[in-house]
């Protein structure tokens, strides 16, 4: 029982430590006759990948795939294609530096795993936070490539919305700013804001939180189940199993609670013949299936707790200490979550539509 595996019909595992020679997953439960090969998920592996810019890690890691099983081509099937077997994933791990943590290997960092994972497991790997790291996100991220590749008809994006205090114009929002900045900001004039904002918190050798928005274009109405496998429930969980998120809102969100039931009801009117929806308070979803509406919801990623900044922390043998965390960091976390939070979007997404398919024989 180590949780390491997600999903229902679609289940993934992931595999692999942050100091480790490699990380993986085995995704199960992938359709045959899917064309599927390493170059449809070598792009989303390189949008999370580090060292990009001097606003992320600079840990180099190359972050190339490699598929081990789950595919099949020959002279009479040319394109390769899913079997329908276990796909199993693999990225090697190539520029680890575990002397960084030398001098952390008998303290806790304060605001990460380090006190809870020896509590429960008796033992940690104190190597960049082993399965608690960030690195373990590339896995996900390669799921989700396959994942997207089940269900190609529904557009999943991401942006981050919020760096520390410092909120995105949303009358500025452009898709096609979201890949031109290393922020993934879909607002060109808060890019100039955050980078300035950004340089002098990692100069202090701090860190800051930030917001991310995802969203889902093409889901029909129907996904989900009510109750017990609530496609609003599964998204949440899921974006809330990524290493530093802290909280998830679908559609109005917290903002709900200060409305009106007429202000936040989405009154419908048919169009054309087809169902329309005034406002999208509900985030693309209502009792637990979803509307037709674009599916949105956002994460708020707490700080790196990994910082240059001195902490009051403890030793493994009691005693008080103070603790500085030397190594590579991203001064942000929440800018290399937004590929990762489009992963977990689809991987509930295509699990979601396989037990629609199973239960209603409708896609």
């Amino acid at each position: 029982m180590s949780w390491n595996t997600f999903g229902r019909l679609l289940r993934v595992t992931t595999f692999g430590e942050s100091h480790g020679p490699a990380i993986g997953a085995i995704v199960d439960g992938c359709p045959p006759g899917i064309p599927l090969s390493e170059d449809d998920i070598q792009p989303y592996l390189d949008r999370r990948r580090p060292g990009q810019s001097r606003f992320t890690t600079q840990r180099r890691e190359a972050d190339r795939v490699r598929i081990l099983s789950g595919v099949f081509s020959d002279d009479v099937i040319t394109e390769q294609v899913t079997t329908g077997t276990p796909i199993a994933l693999l990225i090697e791990n190539t520029d680890q530096r575990s002397k960084d943590y030398s001098e952390i290997r008998d303290r806790y960092r304060p605001g990460h795993a380090d006190y809870t994972y020896e509590a429960k497991y008796g033992i940690r790997d104190y190597r960049g936070g082993g399965r608690a790291s960030a690195r373990e996100t590339a896995c996900r991220v390669a799921a989700g490539a396959v994942a997207r590749r089940i269900i190609p008809q529904v557009e999943i994006r991401a942006a981050l919305v919020q760096m520390g205090p410092h909120r995105i114009n949303r009358d500025n929002w452009s898709w096609a700013e979201v890949d031109s900045n290393p922020f993934f900001c879909p607002d060109a004039e808060a890019v100039k804001v955050w980078e300035e904002y950004l340089d002098s918190i990692r100069k202090s050798g701090d860190s800051v939180g930030a917001v991310v928005e995802v969203i889902a274009s093409g889901v029909p109405a129907g996904w989900g189940a009510p109750v017990y496998a609530r496609l609003d429930q599964d998204i949440a969980a899921a974006l809330m199993s990524i290493p530093a998120a802290k909280g998830v809102e679908i559609g109005a969100g917290f903002a709900a609670a200060a409305m009106t039931g007429s202000e936040a009801a989405d009154e419908m009117y048919i169009h054309d013949g087809e169902v329309r929806f005034t406002k999208n308070n509900s985030g693309g979803i209502l009792g637990g299936i979803s509307s037709g509406q674009d599916i949105i919801a956002r994460m708020a990623v707490k700080p790196t707790s990994s910082i240059l900044v001195p902490r009051r922390t403890i030793t493994r043998g009691r005693e008080e200490a103070e603790v500085i965390t030397k190594g590579r960091h991203d001064p942000c976390v929440g800018i290399r979550a937004v590929p990762v939070a489009e992963a977990m979007m689809a991987l509930v997404l295509a699990d979601h539509y396989l037990m629609h398919r199973g239960q209603t024989g409708r896609g």
